[in-house]
């Protein structure tokens, strides 16, 4: 792969650590759980370009992670149990973000459940890569975890 692809890809991926984590932080704050989703898909877009780019593919310009989950899911079949998971957070900035109505309010265990298995497809996108990915232990206490 070009080292330029290699650069952007750890770009995609330092900013969805971003959204992921604060995520993350929010739930465990009890946070305002529209934002805890919201940032959830945005963790995962990103997550899913940086394993795109990785395999040489450029970044679609789509929020639609069921359309980005399929394009990994050519690359490697152990993506596809996510696809729920794609659909839902997909969701969470499609059909929820902007009114008509008030800002949702998922139940702390529903959006718990949905992070934990984002932090499950966050792994498989940074291990998938072995032994060409470096360093594929957790970087935080939180993807340890799952």
């Amino acid at each position: 792969m070009a080292e330029g692809y290699h650069l952007q890809a750890q770009e995609w991926f330092q900013r969805g650590d971003h959204d992921l984590e604060m995520a993350q932080l929010l739930l465990d704050e009890r946070g305002y759980t529209d934002t805890i989703a919201y940032l959830i898909q945005q963790g995962l877009e990103k997550y899913l370009k940086d394993y795109l780019v990785w395999h040489g593919e450029r970044p679609p310009r789509t929020h639609d992670l069921q359309f980005l989950l399929k394009r990994a899911i050519d690359h490697d079949p152990r993506f596809e149990p996510h696809l729920d998971l794609c659909i839902k957070a997909t969701r969470f900035y499609l059909e929820d973000r902007y009114p008509p109505g008030p800002p949702p309010a998922y139940d702390y265990a529903y959006i718990s459940a949905v992070l934990e298995e984002a932090w499950q497809l966050v792994r498989l996108i940074h291990c998938s890569n072995q032994p060409v990915r470096d360093n594929c232990g957790p970087t935080n206490s939180k993807r340890a975890t799952v």
